[in-house]
């Protein structure tokens, strides 16, 4: 085989692979816009089950609680994350890879045993409150609430658990590229600690801080398994809401959200390109300055 078969050929493979993975979505975004419910038979191109979407309460309620979970949590695992690896940053080598190797575990764990685990834990947890509020009430007289369930509190923390390992992945690479004696040249020039942390090292790892920021809402917006598991029955998230409507039927109202979440993803995609490509270009003419 000539070397011009073998580049052929991989060209060849590498669509294969593509239409493979987005032959599907393509699909789904098609039959989005047809104008009946036939998942076979194209009958003419219609907005209608997009008008119909944003009039479905179901799915328009459990979106608004997917995307108030997924920013909160985000800005809290951010905002832990960044402060967790500054601490994994500051430690010994002999501490620090251990905790690291720990941190990976929810990475890599499966998501049915972390949200089984979290489901047990809120339930003990809320027992165990029960249980002292109730004694709380006997002995001060007061009439404080005993009985706590699964809700929107315990998918915000399930949510917040499993993006903060992301946000220390992300940052962790930043603050090795860190010069250590900056914080120390910034206070002997005046900077208080605090002055310096957000003035010098902040500035320093905000890449990573936003990379971390972004996984992190892509997680939760994507997350299924373990918001079934910790959101109780009260709190529907959009992932939730698909799943119970796809097991009777799946409506275009399905494909006309899937295709909205698939455009939005595709958009967060082509900005953090475009600003990975940036920071390289400013990376190289700041090089070349420097070398000039």
């Amino acid at each position: 085989m000539t070397r011009r078969n073998a580049r052929l050929g991989g060209k060849i493979f590498t669509a294969l692979v593509f239409l493979f993975l987005y032959a599907p979505i393509f699909v789904l975004i098609v039959f989005s816009f047809n104008s009946s419910k036939s998942r076979t038979t194209w009958t003419g191109f219609s907005f209608k089950w997009y008008a119909e979407l944003f009039q479905n309460d179901a799915i328009m309620s459990s979106l608004y609680t997917t995307l108030l979970v997924a920013v909160i949590s985000a800005l809290i695992a951010t905002v832990l994350g960044t402060f967790a690896a500054l601490g994994f940053y500051t430690m010994k080598k002999r501490w620090r890879n251990p905790l690291l190797e720990v941190n990976n575990i929810p990475l890599m764990n499966a998501d049915v045993v972390t949200g089984v685990s979290l489901c047990l834990l809120f339930v003990a947890a809320a027992a165990i409150m029960g249980d002292f509020t109730a004694w709380i009430n006997k002995i001060f007289g007061t009439d404080l609430k005993t009985n706590f369930h699964l809700g929107f509190a315990t998918l915000l923390i399930a949510h917040i658990s499993f993006n903060t390992p992301y946000v220390i992945l992300s940052v962790m690479p930043k603050l090795y590229q860190l010069d250590r004696n900056l914080v120390d040249a910034a206070q002997d020039l005046g900077c208080t600690f605090m002055q310096a942390f957000f003035k010098v090292v902040v500035p320093q790892i905000m890449p990573g801080i936003v990379n971390g920021i972004i996984i992190a809402f892509t997680m939760s917006i994507d997350d299924f398994v373990i918001s079934y598991f910790t959101a109780g029955s009260t709190v529907n998230t959009l992932s939730m809401t698909i799943y119970a409507m796809a097991r009777r039927r799946v409506s275009p109202e399905i494909n006309a959200i899937s295709t909205l979440l698939f455009l939005a993803v595709l958009i967060l995609l082509v900005i953090i390109n475009l600003r990975e490509i940036r920071q390289e270009d400013k990376k190289k003419r700041l090089q070349k300055a420097i070398a000039r």
